[in-house]
């Protein structure tokens, strides 16, 4: 078996003449935080929409763990326990905090669309089941308190915290976070830091982010690939990143300041 969650090789996309991401590769070790990062338009997110089924590269493999899932279909992806968050937060707009997250379980439904349509006892035995564990989920999170509220009507770290809640809901084995701390002030981003260490142990998770905010990755990530216009110009530890000079170069100078 292998020991790595995920594997990039290779990976190249084109958009018409635009190359986007070119000749990537890196593994994500089991249970280790990776970070994905780099300056804005360096291709991180195109990385991320490749990994779930969004776009199919041109080039190269993912394989998850020992599966090559290369161009799977996004709903397959999270069955095959892959979660994603956005960089620009999606929530069902109409729903409360308690429903959004309920929408993350559907996936692991013990009851059939007869049982559902008909009302049979077994649909109600699941739905209570998952109930109890959208509000165990809140209450990791700390928004228990609005599980009746419109998701949209709280405040942008909150929402960050339902949209996570529900990636978790899928039960995934790889969790991709697509900056995760954005928007977020000191205080918020260092408890959802703490948020992100506890539930990749209770669940068993590997995770790969991309980030900006070079204190948290330092904090969080065990490693780091640092893309610039779709190449990978670093691969190792964060500590390692902020000193090297190609690092430096891309970020014109940011890093110096993290």
């Amino acid at each position: 078996m292998s020991r790595y969650i995920l594997r990039v090789e290779n990976l190249t996309m084109d958009f018409g003449g635009v190359r986007a991401i070119d000749n990537l590769t890196f593994k994500v070790p089991k249970g280790s935080t990776y970070g994905l990062i780099g300056p804005n338009g360096a291709g991180k997110t195109t990385v991320f929409n490749i990994i779930t089924g969004n776009l199919k590269p041109t080039k190269g493999k993912v394989y998850l763990e020992d599966e090559d899932i290369t161009g799977i279909k996004p709903n397959k992806a999270v069955y095959k326990g892959i979660a994603r968050t956005f960089q620009n937060i999606r929530l069902f707009k109409s729903m409360s905090v308690l429903d959004n997250i309920l929408i993350g379980f559907d996936r692991a439904a013990k009851y059939t669309y007869f049982e559902a349509i008909f009302r049979l006892p077994r649909f109600f035995k699941y739905e209570k089941e998952i109930r109890q564990k959208a509000y165990e989920l809140m209450e990791i999170f700390g928004i228990r308190e609005f599980a009746k509220y419109n998701a949209t009507a709280l405040s942008y770290g909150n929402q960050r915290k339902v949209e996570i809640a529900r990636a978790l809901a899928t039960n995934p084995k790889l969790l991709l976070l697509d900056e995760p701390a954005a928007g977020m002030n000191p205080k918020e981003t260092d408890e959802l830091a703490d948020i992100i260490f506890k539930i990749k142990k209770d669940f068993n998770l590997s995770i790969l982010l991309i980030e900006h905010d070079m204190k948290f990755v330092n904090k969080m990530c065990d490693l780091v690939t640092v893309l610039d216009y779709g190449e990978k110009i670093f691969e190792g530890k964060p500590s390692e990143a902020i000193r090297d000079p190609k690092v430096i170069a891309a970020y014109l100078g940011d890093f110096t300041h993290a």
